[in-house]
């Protein structure tokens, strides 16, 4: 049940601010919005409101804006709203800004979850030691577990990420020096490191620099002001968004699987429950990452999604003439069956992990 309730949390947080975006950008820019719909099939709940009605439906895997000539096929729409307000009367320019405006609200949704952890406070590990390999460089140098490293080579750090990516970058066979305190004593430690076979982040086997420690649980909090904290913001939403291209582009090229990388509504459900435990800073972490994700999937140039809109109506001023009949309908026939043959790879993935574990 938590596992479910975290899932619609997830799913309605994200969708009514992808929705929100259509609907604001839509109403500044005089087009009339038939109905705001939160989720498909029949309405559970519904109330209209000026020229909108706005409903909950039965089915939560997504929702809907319906804008008042938004079929430009629909040639007989009979509506209550001045046919002035039709979105097929619009310029390309105001067309485009509608349908960006829904991925665009998704990446400030990203950005206002992240601004706001760093003004609470975010949570980093302290640089200090957790486990030492038994024969390590580590080992053979002293170390031990609970010593607090100050320095590396002379350079300051201050959390467990900055022990992990000093020591990476650092030169195999090239000795390194680490001061560390242990019981209000500093001791000044030499460490070689040895190239060792990992995983990176993508799940790709790697050689690295390593010396054979671990990091203590032991965490501490930044906070950060007004202005760093929405810089922070906009980092943290670039870092994802960098992975996430970095992540396509592996899976394009075959050097990750996709079938190991691919996640649908079943993963995503299972995730929001394990964070939903965790706490509310997961949790919200996770809302923020999974709406940039769904920002970047919205912007794919397949019809039916809102980046194969903005690529017809980029189509048309080129050519002068809008995508209109048969050949949209076509266009959106193939955007379909990509998604739905997406989906279900997605959901055989996630079933697939299931089964295995």
């Amino acid at each position: 049940m938590i596992t479910i309730l975290a899932f619609i949390i997830v799913l309605g947080i994200l969708i009514f601010f992808h929705e929100l975006g259509h609907f604001i950008m839509a109403k500044a820019n005089g087009v009339g919005v038939l109905k705001f719909s939160l989720g498909f099939g029949p309405a559970l709940i519904k109330k209209r409101i000026g020229e909108t009605e706005y409903q909950i439906a039965a089915f939560p895997l997504g929702g809907y804006v319906k804008m008042l000539g938004e079929d430009p096929d629909n040639k007989e729409q009979l509506t209550h709203i001045d046919p002035k307000k039709s979105f097929s009367h619009k310029g390309l320019g105001v067309k485009g800004a509608i349908v960006f405006a829904g991925p665009f609200s998704n990446f400030v949704l990203a950005v206002v979850i992240y601004t706001t952890i760093s003004w609470v406070g975010v949570p980093y590990l302290l640089p200090i030691v957790g486990d030492v390999q038994k024969g390590s460089p580590a080992d053979m140098s002293g170390l031990l577990p609970g010593d607090m490293v100050q320095t590396i080579n002379k350079k300051q750090v201050s959390a467990w990420e900055d022990v992990s990516s000093t020591l990476q970058s650092s030169t195999p066979g090239k000795s390194v020096e680490i001061e560390v305190m242990r019981d209000s004593k500093v001791f000044m430690l030499h460490v070689t490191p040895i190239m060792t076979k990992g995983k990176n982040l993508f799940g790709e086997q790697i050689s690295r620099p390593m010396i054979g420690i671990s990091s203590g649980d032991k965490t501490a909090v930044k906070r950060y002001g007004p202005i760093s904290g929405i810089g922070y913001g906009f980092k943290q939403c670039y870092k994802i968004i960098e992975l996430t291209g970095i992540a396509f582009s592996k899976m394009i090229k075959g050097t990750i699987s996709v079938k190991d990388s691919l996640g649908g509504p079943i993963m995503i459900a299972q995730v929001s429950g394990q964070t939903f435990k965790a706490g509310l800073l997961p949790f919200v972490s996770l809302i923020a990452f999974i709406s940039i994700n769904l920002a970047i999937i919205n912007l794919l140039p397949i019809p039916v999604l809102d980046g194969g809109y903005l690529l017809l109506f980029l189509i048309e001023a080129i050519t002068g003439k809008p995508v209109e009949g048969r050949p949209r309908e076509i266009a959106q026939q193939i955007g379909l069956f990509i998604l739905i043959m997406l989906m279900l790879f997605a959901f055989y993935n996630d079933i697939t992990r299931i089964f295995k574990g």
